[in-house]
C-alpha cells in the first residue's frame, strides 16, 4: 500500500470528504492535525506551496486538495496510486 499522508482540519467539510473516500478504499492514512498556526500546518504549507486544507500526499507527491482527489478517482487513477 502506498504512504498517504492528509493534513486537516476538524471543522473542515472537504477533510471529512476526503478522508472518507480513502475510508471507503480501505486506504489507511496518516492523518496531521493542521490548524492555523500550528507546526502541522507550516509543514503542509512548506510542503505543498498551499495555505488550504486538506493538502494530501501519496508517497510523497503532493495530489492537491479533496476535489484534486475526488477528480483522481473520477478519472480511475486513484486506485493505482493508492496501491503502488
Amino acid at each position: 500500500m502506498a504512504k498517504i499522508e492528509i493534513y486537516t482540519q476538524d471543522w473542515c467539510p472537504y477533510c471529512v470528504r476526503a478522508k472518507g473516500l480513502f475510508d471507503k478504499k480501505g486506504a489507511a492514512y496518516t492523518e496531521f492535525d493542521a490548524p492555523n498556526g500550528s507546526a502541522a500546518r507550516a509543514e503542509s504549507i512548506d510542503r505543498s506551496g498551499l495555505t488550504s486544507v486538506p493538502q494530501i500526499f501519496i508517497d510523497g507527491q503532493h495530489i492537491g486538495g479533496c476535489d484534486d482527489l475526488v477528480a483522481l478517482d473520477r478519472a480511475g487513477k486513484l486506485d493505482a496510486l493508492i496501491a503502488a
